[in-house]
């Protein structure tokens, strides 16, 4: 992948996530940032590259949020690794395989972001696991197409 696309994806995945959102209520359900990590995370199969890469977007998305540094850093720091594992069992360059993995890892992320709010901070977040299906479902829709594009960015071999 171009240097400049690995920097440049995640800041305007995040400024889309922070200013997008604010203006079009339809559009909140899409998790760029996080689609952004799983991408790398699974092409690289590099577990310390994934850990840095998840680490680094997560935290300029909390730098970005209204609340504590750190959750959404140590969330997609986790899903980059785990991606980055399961990228090495599977071939991740099929359409279906991609959906099921953003599907089950926005769940992941999504539950471990509830648990840190409700053990870290003691924040009553409510857990909604009909709506986070959902969502997932939603997000792994939009990630097939999206990394297709990214695929096409790629610099030939």
């Amino acid at each position: 992948m171009r240097p400049i696309a690995i920097l440049l994806l995640p800041f305007l995945a995040v400024l889309y996530k922070v200013y997008v959102r604010q203006f079009i209520e339809q559009l909140s359900y899409l998790e760029l940032p996080l689609l952004v990590v799983l991408y790398f995370s699974l092409m690289w199969r590099n577990h310390l590259a994934a850990l840095f890469y998840g680490a680094s977007v997560g935290l300029l998305e909390d730098s970005l949020a209204s609340h504590p540094i750190g959750l959404f850093g140590i969330a997609k720091t986790l899903v980059g690794y785990f991606a980055a594992s399961v990228s090495l069992r599977f071939d991740v360059d099929h359409s279906v395989i991609r959906f099921i993995l953003v599907f089950f890892f926005f769940i992941f992320h999504s539950l471990f972001y509830w648990v840190m709010e409700q053990a870290l901070l003691g924040l009553p977040a409510p857990l909604e696991p009909a709506q986070t299906c959902i969502v997932a479902g939603l997000n792994a829709a939009v990630a097939v197409p999206l990394f297709m594009l990214f695929d096409k960015m790629k610099e030939p071999a």
